[in-house]
């Protein structure tokens, strides 16, 4: 395995001082995975969050871990009144809405809506779609937003690049094959994300085949109208395309292919044209460039409930848990 990114050891080291000033509590729907019991003991013996596992308590549960099982709490029928409100529109039965709210993923995103927890982190076990379902369903959209993406905290070896060696890359989970609208929602809410966890303005990417009219093709029209688009509604944010992802990073090709650009050669915030470039590219940059990606987290939730790659390690599950206590305080 490469050694782990020093622009990654800083960048959490100063989320993790963030959270821990915080004190919130976060849901983890799979209690008893192994690494979630390992990422959540190490969140409370480094009194970083308080983490609520869902599910009975083992013999060997550790210190400082709270153990919640859905069929004997005194919520269940608080949170069965939530999911029923919340799905009423849609023919949901009260039998049905005990049974939905006692699965382990919608108890812990109900424990979300309620207020019982701050944010919640599934996935370790469950498939993106059976997460982020239980999110939309019980926690919903914020109201503010448009689409419910994901961004990936790119954490390269290399800290020249992006900014400190971080790159957000956005949407790598969730939106298969966004429509200009919908890109230019992608990218806005990334900015966003990049503002407040790395601490820096945005610059913007809006990745393609092509840079500015070098290739013709329906999809490069796609990323070209979904800069307009940002443009129009977002005129401060610093954002360019269509750039190739070498003109994007890379200051001598970015001057080459774009000339006067403010986002060619710069860009801290890569939005791919669709999922299937975007899940690529990162799992690429990680495994063949020494890259740690810290995420997914989910942009455009009222409140927050993040999703982990199944393949996670417990690493990645308690710096998602760090994550989502700082997306709940900015709301």
């Amino acid at each position: 395995m490469p050694a782990i990114p020093e622009s990654a050891r800083l960048f959490m080291s100063g989320l993790i001082e963030r959270a821990r000033k915080l004190k919130k509590t976060i849901a983890f729907p799979e209690g008893a995975d192994p690494r979630v019991l390992e990422a959540a003991a190490r969140l409370a013996r480094d009194n970083v969050v308080n983490p609520v596992l869902i599910g009975p308590k083992p013999p060997n549960a550790p210190a400082g871990v709270r153990f919640v099982d859905p069929s004997t709490s005194p919520q269940l029928s608080k949170y069965t009144v939530i999911y029923l409100e919340r799905r009423r529109s849609k023919g949901i039965t009260q039998v049905e809405a005990s049974e939905i709210a006692r699965r382990p993923l919608y108890f812990a995103s109900l424990m979300v809506a309620a207020g019982d927890a701050d944010g919640s982190v599934g996935g370790a076990a469950n498939t993106t779609a059976e997460t982020v379902r239980a999110a939309l369903h019980c926690v919903g959209p914020d109201p503010k937003a448009r689409l419910v993406s994901s961004v990936f905290i790119m954490a390269l070896q290399d800290r020249s690049l992006g900014h400190n060696g971080l790159i957000a890359f956005a949407d790598c989970a969730v939106v298969i094959d966004p429509n200009s609208v919908q890109l230019a929602d992608i990218a806005i809410a990334t900015a966003q994300t990049t503002r407040a966890l790395l601490d820096t303005e945005p610059a913007v990417a809006l990745l393609s085949f092509s840079t500015k009219g070098s290739g013709k093709h329906p999809e490069v029209d796609k990323v070209v109208e979904a800069r307009r688009i940002v443009e129009a509604r977002a005129p401060e944010l610093n954002c360019d395309g269509e750039l190739q992802a070498d003109a994007a990073v890379s200051e001598a090709v970015g001057r080459s292919k774009a000339p006067g650009s403010k986002v060619a050669g710069r860009a801290n915030t890569l939005v791919f044209p669709d999922l299937a470039s975007a899940n690529i590219g990162y799992k690429l940059v990680e495994r063949l460039g020494g890259a740690m990606a810290i995420g997914p987290f989910l942009q455009g939730l009222a409140k927050p409930a993040n999703d982990l790659s199944r393949g996670c390690a417990a690493e990645d599950i308690y710096n998602v848990a760090v994550v989502t206590a700082l997306q709940s305080e900015r709301r």
